[in-house]
């Protein structure tokens, strides 16, 4: 695998970083593209990027029904990962993760993919990231929001609690999360159409709860949630008292890298 793969420069590296559409193109979601590189080198960790390379992975088209679109889409991006011989992906949406993970195989791609919240986590166990202290995190209140893709879909629910432990914050737990957590709303493709008649939009619903947490920072992991629930807060004006962030902007916080 390249590190400079549009140069041809070859060079043996230990991971492939899959940015996705949201991290390469939404304004806040290369906040989070931005902070993750920053920890990947603090911690001398060698990736690539596929750089233009990269194509949507087909999420959104399958999950609105063109599957045409999506296997276009998905085969591209296999015959791509396949001449470079990548084998380890990490990602920091978990959209990507869980098509790139659990979808591709069916037509030819199969991989090691890891979100990056348990690669940070690895991280950590190997003593590559040694988080000084908590920061401006220490005994703050934080809730976690559980992604549908990260969590319900994949079962991945204790490797964020475990980085917002380090961080020495209180996590205070929304009434619902885990395997029982609310959807932000944009799942499922509906971040890309036109909302459907109801009495409340679902990421309204979500904000709620993340109010009577009482916490002063809402923990993402994905960037879908992240524009979901920032509008909701911006709509309860709450941004003052309640901040959302990722938790690779969290650990880069903690370390001072941004």
């Amino acid at each position: 695998m390249s590190e400079l793969m549009a140069s041809g420069q070859e060079k043996e590296v230990e991971v492939l970083f899959w940015v996705g559409c949201a991290g390469s193109f939404d304004d806040r979601a290369r906040r989070i593209t931005k902070a993750f590189v920053k920890i990947l080198h603090h911690c001398g960790v060698s990736f690539a990027i596929l750089g233009q390379e990269e194509v949507c992975t087909g999420d959104p088209a399958r999950r609105s029904g063109n599957e045409f679109l999506f296997q276009m889409q998905a085969i591209t991006n296999i015959e791509t990962l396949n001449a470079y011989g990548v084998k380890r992906i990490v990602t920091t949406c978990p959209h990507c993760f869980n098509t790139i993970k659990n979808e591709y195989p069916a037509l030819g791609g199969t991989y090691e993919v890891i979100h990056h919240t348990t690669f940070l986590q690895g991280l950590i166990n190997d003593g590559r990231l040694k988080l000084k202290d908590g920061g401006e995190f220490k005994g703050k209140k934080i809730t976690y929001h559980d992604s549908c893709y990260l969590g319900r879909a994949n079962g991945i629910y204790e490797a964020p609690r475990q980085l917002l432990e380090l961080l020495d914050a209180e996590l205070v737990e929304m009434k619902r999360c885990k395997s029982r957590g609310l959807c932000c709303g944009a799942g499922g493709a509906q971040m890309f159409k036109e909302e459907e008649e109801g009495k409340l939009r679902v990421n309204q619903e979500r904000t709620k709860d993340i109010v009577e947490s009482k916490a002063s920072f809402v923990a993402a992991a994905c960037p879908f949630c992240m524009t979901m629930m920032t509008d909701g807060i911006k709509e309860v004006e709450k941004q003052d008292e309640v901040q959302v962030m990722d938790l690779a902007e969290m650990v880069a916080k903690a370390q001072d890298l941004i």
